[in-house]
């Protein structure tokens, strides 16, 4: 059985400030990005602006507040993502492992698996 996740690369202070990255990396991505379609595993991802070019819209009863970026927290951001179809949390972690560090500095790539109808039927 297949497991869907969605894999979220967090963004840096380079990111949040819109440095893009070098031909290098670029590459190096696009390589791996190759190789995960290739293995049926990628349905989907994308790099985002930064915050300071989001809005967030606040629920609060019926009243929606709009607040625009940038927000705080920059290691809370995500700067991309991917959608994965994968068959365990390992195989997704192993896979992490093999991805290029998609920042200039230390980073952090979260892996969360989506709800699935079983899980609504407990």
């Amino acid at each position: 059985m297949k497991m869907k996740c969605m894999i979220f690369v967090k963004a840096s202070k380079d990111s949040e400030k819109g440095a893009m990255p070098d031909a290098e990396l670029l590459t190096a991505m696009g390589k791996y990005n190759e190789e995960l379609f290739k293995a049926g595993i990628m349905k989907g991802g994308g790099g985002l602006k930064p915050t300071s070019q989001a809005k967030r819209v606040r629920f609060s009863g019926a009243q929606r507040t709009v607040i625009d970026g940038p927000f705080a927290a920059t290691e809370d951001q995500v700067a991309g993502y991917w959608q994965w179809e994968v068959s365990s949390m390992d195989e997704a972690v192993e896979w992490i492992k093999r991805c290029p560090n998609p920042m200039l500095v230390d980073s952090d790539i979260e892996i969360r698996p989506e709800f699935e109808a079983a899980d609504f039927a407990q």
